[in-house]
């Protein structure tokens, strides 16, 4: 992984003018043919429907996601106090990705299933994220996430696979990373075995995220 993808690349912010801040994780490998990507349009859609504007920011996974190595985990498990410049630089980037996390509302993230589980940049944003201290801590009773009062919205598309089935690995391992970290309020919008149901699974999902979006107790008091 080129060296410069830890320290240059940024997530894309639109400052909306609205209190809730949103942010938006696609991890598809595909652009325009993508249904998780058009799907998570969708949710911002909603939300922007319900509560007038959105401070959305856009973090595409398919740009690339450094993977932990030796030097990155030497960083990480240093005192923060003790690190020095060079693993400073080596953490920059997962740094970025974190405060995008404790700085949102609500994030929305794009999941298509790939051989059963999730893609390799989502699981390798999940490494980057996971961050002791800083988003979970250990106590006496075990780990304790970090990051509360968010909501999240998966938008999960597969080709053959029945969400929650006994073949889908994706998405109960997406909603345990998300509680270890302090997310309980996670919404599941799939558009699933489209191989099989082909528009018909596209369209329910869309009417589903209209349907929580806009029946769910506000989010207001969560971007208070």
């Amino acid at each position: 992984m080129p060296q410069q993808m830890e320290t240059e690349m940024t997530t894309t912010t639109t400052k909306r003018g609205g209190a809730l801040r949103v942010l938006r994780v696609n991890s598809s490998a595909r652009f325009e043919e993508s249904t998780s990507r058009a799907l998570t349009d969708n949710v911002i859609a909603a939300l922007e429907a319900r509560y007038g504007t959105v401070d959305l920011s856009d973090r595409d996974l398919a740009d690339g996601v450094p993977f932990v190595d030796e030097a990155w985990i030497g960083a990480n498990f240093t005192a923060a106090e003790a690190r020095s410049e060079e693993q400073q630089k080596k953490l920059a980037y997962s740094d970025v990705l974190v405060a995008e996390l404790q700085t949102a509302d609500v994030v929305v993230i794009g999941v298509p299933i790939y051989n059963f589980s999730i893609p390799a940049t989502l699981k390798a944003w999940i490494d980057m994220i996971a961050r002791v201290g800083l988003t979970f801590r250990y106590t006496k009773d075990g780990p304790l996430g970090l990051l509360e009062n968010k909501k999240v919205y998966l938008t999960i598309t597969s080709g053959g696979v029945a969400i929650d089935s006994a073949t889908d690995f994706a998405t109960p391992y997406l909603r345990h990373v998300l509680q270890f970290i302090g997310i309980g309020d996670v919404v599941v919008v799939a558009a699933d075995q489209i191989s099989r149901r082909g528009e018909d699974a596209i369209e329910s999902a869309r009417v589903n995220i209209s349907d929580l979006v806009h029946t769910t107790p506000s989010l207001r008091a969560v971007a208070a």
